[in-house]
């Protein structure tokens, strides 16, 4: 898959919760926020009370555009809280930079008396550590056996650096520039992916078409599938386009761009826009195949007799897509199906000339609609069907844009 000079760029979709500490090297934090921002991260700064000695909190709140939080209660009288367990949720990535000895040290021994240090305490996610110190603080034996410990616990460290430092001493304890801490940093969590940078349209949910202003036929999509593929694709550092009908699920992932449609005509306005641009198109949603041929101005009222709804089909959206895809473009289909499953899918993927094709079956238990699991089956022309087994459809999400980055 080509790539424009824009899509080589890092893109680190992800939420990152940036600890900085009491050190002269905290000067570098603003460019690092500005970095992470840039690479399209949600940055949440907390700092430790000592850090405010070295940069103002406004400077780091400017870049970020979120409020810096250092105490763990807001002292207004109010009795609101910093919450640290929500916080170290919220995080994809914790980095510390600077990482001072101090703390480091109160790391290493669990120790938890500020809001970083609690968040540190709770988190689940990736901790990167860049420490940043004078030159014989950082040869003390004490500070590398707290940096063993922690790097045993699974926390990385990146640097420090030689070079010139604030005592005027030359040697190691510089903390990494910005630059390398983001590179490091992308390169671990995107694992060199085919689609950072990369434009991915995904559709979402079901539409639901207008009989009319008070009812609509639709179907039991809740977009769950999706919405999971569209976080994990911005995770690898992909720009999504979203396109979602009418659900109950919101996303707060960076890298996520969404347009709300209703109809399955809206649908395909949006997805013929914005699809020339994609390199990868993901047709999720569960369109619908008929709509009424008349949609009636005001609200039918009730009557004792049966009423008649003549329906017409509506456009097949991946038809249109596999007839007018731009050359390296992956186009991927889904279907759903209830009887002879394997032979409609096959079918299916080669009239729509799609490139993929992910098949749901209705017989398979905690798959389909409704579910948080979902078992698909792979299918792609001139290869054997690949049966995937039951799985969150986080992970199914993982499983078929691996498979899209094999086909890129």
């Amino acid at each position: 898959m080509e790539r424009s000079t824009v899509a080589a760029e890092r893109f680190l979709n992800r939420k990152v919760l940036l600890g900085v500490t009491g050190g002269i090297a905290a000067y570098k934090t603003a460019n690092l926020v500005r970095l992470l921002v840039k690479a399209g991260a949600e940055v949440q700064v907390v700092m430790t009370p000592a850090a405010h000695d070295f940069v103002t909190p406004l400077t780091l709140a400017t870049l970020s555009k979120r409020p810096v939080l250092t105490d763990l209660f807001v002292r207004d009288g109010s009795g609101r809280w910093n919450d640290h367990v929500h916080l170290a949720r919220w995080a994809d990535v914790c980095i510390i930079a600077p990482a001072s000895a101090n703390t480091l040290g109160k790391m290493a021994h669990g120790l938890c008396d500020n809001l970083l240090l609690a968040c540190v305490l709770s988190a689940t996610c990736p901790v990167y550590l860049a420490p940043a110190m004078d030159l014989e603080m950082y040869r003390d034996p004490g500070t590398h056996a707290n940096l063993a410990v922690l790097r045993q616990r699974g926390h990385k460290t990146i640097g420090p650096d030689s070079g010139e430092l604030a005592s005027g001493l030359s040697g190691e304890g510089r903390m990494s520039e910005p630059e390398a801490i983001v590179e490091q940093v992308s390169n671990d969590l995107l694992s060199s992916s085919k689609l950072n940078g990369v434009q991915l349209l995904i559709t979402a949910g079901g539409t639901q078409e207008a009989i009319d202003p008070v009812r609509y036929i639709g179907n039991r999509s809740t977009g769950r599938m999706g919405f999971a593929l569209a976080e994990a694709a911005a995770a690898r550092g992909a720009r999504v386009q979203l396109v979602a009908g009418p659900v109950h699920l919101s996303t707060d992932r960076p890298g996520i761009t969404r347009t709300d449609v209703v109809s399955a005509q809206e649908m395909a306005e949006v997805c013929k826009r914005l699809s020339p641009q994609c390199k990868v198109v993901i047709m999720c949603a569960a369109v619908a195949d008929y709509r009424p041929a008349k949609v009636a101005a005001v609200k039918i009222k009730k009557q004792a007799a049966n009423l008649p709804i003549e329906l017409e089909p509506t456009e097949d959206i991946l038809a249109w897509m596999g007839a007018h895809k731009p050359p390296a473009q992956v186009l991927v289909g889904f279907a759903l199906e209830s009887d002879n499953a394997l032979a409609h899918a096959q079918e299916k993927l080669l009239r729509k000339k799609a490139d993929l094709l992910v098949l749901n079956s209705l017989q398979d238990a905690g798959a389909g609609f409704g579910h948080d699991t979902n078992r698909v089956t792979l299918l792609a022309p001139g290869t054997d069907p690949h049966d995937l087994p039951l799985m969150s459809k986080t992970e199914v999400a993982h499983a078929i844009l691996d498979r899209i980055e094999e086909l890129c």
